[in-house]
């Protein structure tokens, strides 16, 4: 069957009788959608948004009795100067009379929300926890040399090399390492080019960065605070959100020609094959991003390791990777233009390169959030991030401000973490991360904590998550790897995610993917209209000289 919408015949540029496909529901989607009415004037019933029930981003899910679910929750601060255009326009579910923006500053205006991290990095002295005064990095000579020399770096000249090609070895063995890598989740085989974009953009913070001064909160978890309300605004708004299935299969097809022109979207699900006709004033957008339908997670008694292979389950759906590389797959491969569309087999080949093991931790009492504040002195939600650098895991945690989902039970708390080397063996549970259960999980983390397992383990819930393509667009790449957010030779096609090139912006952040978002739709649709500049540490001299005397001294 061909799916049809209601239109008239119209010049190209009239916004008020496109048809706008976007495939693919993550926040680069809705992001588009927002703005394709706020600033293009595309009537809501005219945008429809295609996406497959495994989504492009993880819901915070469960209850108290299963255990609640977290994905890789991303670091806010005021340099989110996207994200936060964004979210003035849409409003709060809360108060409908203020915007997304304003709640969460308002949340973030009570000192007793403010971080201040009191136990950054902790290490193991004589099986002790002992927190780090971490302020003066402990960095060489030598690494502070290379760091500035990779700075001064053109790009060009970096193309696909690692940040291990940068650096000896005793760098990442530094406190700033320990700290930059769990913040961001960089490893040493990643981009070099990723790497010196985020010492560009994140070099102000530089003198937080052991304290993490600065940094936003939202009322509740990520998806409750900020995907939710975009979505339902959307709804109510009139946007026509196409069905979810769980087996939903997209490709595109092109015209025939010199450019790259979508004339029809087909779809495969497990009720109906059809398509979706695309006129010349129509818009497509693509969400490269891959789908979590290669995720795999486990429960505090089974592991989360995957039954299958994760390569072939991926490359066989609908979105994300399956679909970027379907396109070489179509009429295109016969033409210039697929040199325009990137290299998706370069991010998503490298599974031991860009895997990451999370987990969350449900609690039945108080007990572990009081022995942890008690010991680090941070209540709830003002501690940011805590890295054990004598994990073998490299182990992490958050503890969010409680409660953290809108319907957590007062008895309940929630807190999450990860690790950057979950294949080597615990220094407590003597097996890889991947291996383990969500009990042994949090067994090694007391074990690293010294805190008495009764009481504990009994009541908590401990969901391990694997996430085999999480760090992928930190990966090393050549500069033809990524496509541009407008190919070239595109008449209606545009292409939304991480694995979209934005020069000099940093990767693997929702700013990112916003911004895309917007160059895309202001580009796509006309306007004279242009995303806020990227916020740089450049542009402010006195905090410059400030971060490089915190890298210097």
């Amino acid at each position: 069957m061909t799916r049809a919408f209601p239109r008239l015949t119209r010049p190209l540029g009239d916004s008020q009788l496109t048809n706008a496909y976007l495939i693919g529901g993550g926040i680069s989607s809705l992001a588009v959608a927002v703005h394709l009415i706020h600033d293009a004037s595309v009537p809501p019933s005219q945008i429809h948004i295609l996406e497959s029930g495994s989504g492009h981003s993880l819901p915070a899910c469960g209850s108290p009795e299963t255990g609640y679910i977290l994905g890789a929750e991303q670091m806010m601060n005021s340099s989110c100067v996207c994200l936060y255009d964004l979210l003035s326009i849409v409003p709060s579910l809360v108060d409908p009379t203020i915007s997304l923006k304003q709640e969460i500053e308002d949340f973030n205006a009570s000192p007793s929300r403010k971080t201040y991290a009191n136990s950054r990095i902790v290490a193991t002295l004589e099986g002790e926890p002992q927190i780090l005064e971490a302020k003066n990095l402990g960095l060489r000579e030598t690494d502070k040399l290379d760091i500035i020399k990779l700075l001064t770096t053109p790009e060009k000249k970096l193309n696909d090399s690692k940040v291990t090609d940068h650096f000896e070895e005793a760098f990442f063995r530094t406190d700033f390492w320990f700290m930059w890598a769990t913040m961001f989740l960089f490893q040493p085989w990643h981009s070099a080019v990723e790497f010196r974009r985020y010492l560009h953009r994140f070099i102000l913070g530089l003198p937080r960065i052991s304290t993490l001064e600065g940094l936003h909160h939202t009322p509740f978890n990520h998806y409750e605070s900020i995907i939710l309300p975009i979505r339902t605004y959307l709804e109510d708004k009139g946007v026509d959100f196409q069905p979810e299935t769980d087996t939903e299969v997209f490709r595109l097809s092109f015209a025939e020609g010199s450019d790259i022109e979508v004339d029809e979207i087909h779809f495969t699900n497990n009720l109906e094959n059809g398509s979706y006709h695309v006129e010349s004033p129509d818009v497509v957008f693509l969400d490269l991003d891959p789908t979590i339908v290669s995720d795999s997670f486990g429960s505090s008694q089974s592991s989360c390791l995957p039954s299958q292979s994760v390569h072939e389950e991926v490359r066989s759906s609908g979105n994300g990777w399956g679909l970027w590389s379907s396109l070489f797959f179509s009429s295109l491969l016969r033409t210039p233009q697929v040199s325009q569309l990137g290299n998706p087999k370069n991010f998503f080949s490298r599974i031991q390169e860009s895997s990451l093991s999370m987990f969350t931790v449900t609690l039945h009492n108080h007990e572990f959030l009081r022995l942890f504040e008690q010991w680090s002195s941070n209540s709830p939600g003002t501690g940011g991030l805590t890295t054990f650098k004598d994990s073998n895991w490299l182990l992490s945690i958050i503890i969010p401000n409680q409660p953290y989902f809108s319907k957590q039970p007062d008895n309940v708390d929630v807190f999450w973490g990860y690790a950057l080397f979950p294949e080597k063996s615990g220094n407590i549970i003597q097996k890889p991360m991947v291996e383990c259960t969500g009990e042994e999980i949090l067994t090694e983390l007391m074990g690293l904590l010294n805190f008495p397992k009764d009481h504990i383990l009994g009541n908590a819930i401990v969901v391990p998550h694997l996430a085999p393509y999480a760090t992928s667009p930190l990966l090393t790449r050549t500069l033809q790897d990524r496509p541009q957010v407008i190919p070239e030779a595109s008449a209606n096609l545009a292409l939304l995610g991480q694995f979209v090139e934005i020069p000099e912006d940093a990767v693997f952040a929702m700013e990112y993917s916003v911004r895309v978002a917007q160059t895309a739709v202001f580009r796509m649709m006309g306007l004279q209209k242009k995303p806020k500049d990227i916020s740089k540490g450049g542009r402010d001299i006195m905090a410059l000289i400030k971060a490089l005397r915190a890298l210097l001294v």
